[in-house]
């Protein structure tokens, strides 16, 4: 089966950093004993399907339906608009989500209140949002339909169950990927915000986000290579942020928005990479990347020690103020390789493609476009989904981002950044109507220290959970680049 293809908040401010404080006081997680996550195996290879991620265990937090996917191509005049209230949702997403909490520290268990201070304003606020985004598409074509009923979200905790909190108009509404049972906000000693003994806690990560990588059956399977394949792998070198860029933008999915992702991003490759960012400023960008003709935009959030110890960005957006707290960890290697189809040649990617891998928001949205891969130095045989991983001493944490190997062959973004490309199929094809090029595969490795003291950033409501994780891409290859790595990957050759 084909792997499906695809971003959040101004959150929890106080609230949140405060709760996830506490959780962290002492290296209290880090000392955590980890046999009881052991053994559980994350999923197949970054080409197969898998099975909706679990929810978040022991904590709750806010789930609405996903306006993005539901809108059809935006006219290029309104995209800047639609944009910019796109990133308006996710913001009064997460302020929502800081009121939740601040209601759940005041002993807010009823579901009345739950309903009247978090979850009516929010639809109130995403009804309005969602009724701008429909107007500027009605300026230039037919308005869609239907955009309105995404405006009620729901509570959820675990799996939901009994006590729930449906949406504020009582209609059930919310992510289609929950079963519709909303919200029960815990009871015992693990349940809802206060953590427990088995780890949960505010903010996440909990115990069970973690599985020891000795314990999981290697699972990563490639599709056999075929006599036309194009074998051949394209290296650039550009280093692993030792300037220290960083910044919670977006310019993919939140152009224009500053904080349109709600959490930090590491960036390699061009320098000049920001919310406003144009393809003109791309293209004339200092890069980090050995060969100056890859001035590529190369990103994902941060991974961060949670050991209690402020970061600079500890009160500012992106941050501390958006739930993302501890050291943020310079990545020990980079590995950016382009690589071949197994059933054919490749064609040159265009200029200014832009390419998401895996769903920030896959916690409350479901797998369907979830890419996330964790493994272990020693171990890589042995992907992660939904866990991160525990390492054996002397094994490093590895992150893998395999990006989308097919493309429409017209436009370079769409309406959702996804429909554009596509993964190709199991046996490696791509559907019609679409050709292959070059795909992307970024290793990023980190040197941390045992134990489950470290988390992914992500959007507040997100959990910092491992499903959750993600990367970006725009091409600024120079023409003559791009038709170089494309000989050399039909070649059959390994060229940097």
């Amino acid at each position: 089966m084909k792997q499906t293809t695809h971003k959040r908040s101004p959150l929890a401010g106080r609230a949140v950093a405060a709760a996830a404080a506490l959780l962290l006081g002492g290296g209290a997680l880090v000392a955590v004993n980890v046999s009881a996550s052991a053994g559980q195996d994350g999923g197949g290879s970054s080409g197969e399907a898998r099975t909706p991620p679990a929810r978040a265990q022991n904590a709750s937090t806010i789930d609405c339906p996903e306006v993005v996917d539901r809108i059809p191509e935006v006219p290029p005049e309104s995209r800047l608009v639609v944009d910019r209230e796109l990133a308006r949702l996710d913001s009064q997403v997460g302020a929502a989500y800081e009121q939740l909490v601040r209601e759940r520290a005041d002993g807010g268990s009823d579901p009345a209140r739950v309903r009247d201070a978090v979850l009516g304003p929010l639809a109130d606020q995403r009804s309005a949002t969602i009724d701008r985004i429909s107007g500027a598409i009605a300026r230039w074509t037919q308005r869609p339909e239907g955009l309105g009923k995404l405006a009620p979200c729901r509570v959820v905790e675990n799996d939901g169950g009994e006590g729930s909190v449906p949406p504020a108009n009582g209609s059930g509404g919310g992510s289609e990927s929950g079963d519709g049972s909303g919200f029960g906000f815990g009871s015992g000693s693990g349940g809802g915000f206060g953590g427990g003994q088995d780890g949960g806690a505010v903010g996440g990560p909990s115990l069970d986000d973690f599985a020891d990588i000795t314990r999981v059956a290697p699972n990563v399977r490639e599709p056999r290579p075929q006599q036309a394949a194009s074998t051949g792998t394209f290296t650039t070198e550009c280093g692993v942020n030792e300037n220290r860029k960083l910044n919670s933008d977006n310019v993919i999915a939140a152009p224009g928005v500053s904080n349109g992702a709600h959490h930090m991003h590491d960036y390699v490759g061009n320098q000049d990479t920001t919310a406003f960012s144009t393809d003109d400023s791309l293209a004339a960008g200092a890069t980090s990347c050995e060969n100056q003709q890859d001035r590529s935009t190369y990103y994902w959030p941060v991974l961060r020690l949670r050991n209690g110890q402020n970061e600079r960005d500890a009160n500012a957006p992106g941050g501390g103020r958006d739930g993302n707290v501890g050291e943020i960890q310079q990545p020990s290697e980079v590995t950016l390789r382009f690589r071949g189809s197994p059933v054919g040649e490749v064609v040159e990617m265009p200029r200014f493609l832009r390419i998401i891998t895996g769903d920030a928001k896959a916690l409350t949205n479901g797998d369907a476009n979830a890419n996330a891969s964790w493994s272990c130095t020693g171990f890589e045989d042995r992907q992660l989904r939904d866990k991160y991983p525990l390492c054996p001493l002397g094994s490093r944490v590895v992150r893998t981002f395999t990006f989308q190997s097919c493309w429409d062959g017209q436009n370079t973004d769409s309406a959702n950044h996804r429909t554009h490309v596509d993964f190709a199929n199991e046996d490696g094809s791509c559907d019609e109507g679409f050709r292959a090029i070059p795909q992307l595969v970024q290793r990023v490795v980190y040197d941390l220290p045992p134990g489950l003291g470290f988390a992914v950033d992500s959007f507040p409501e997100q959990l910092h959970k491992p499903v959750t994780d993600h990367g970006d891409f725009i091409n600024v290859f120079s023409e003559r680049l791009m038709r170089k790595a494309v000989d050399c990957i039909n070649g059959g050759e390994n060229c940097r």
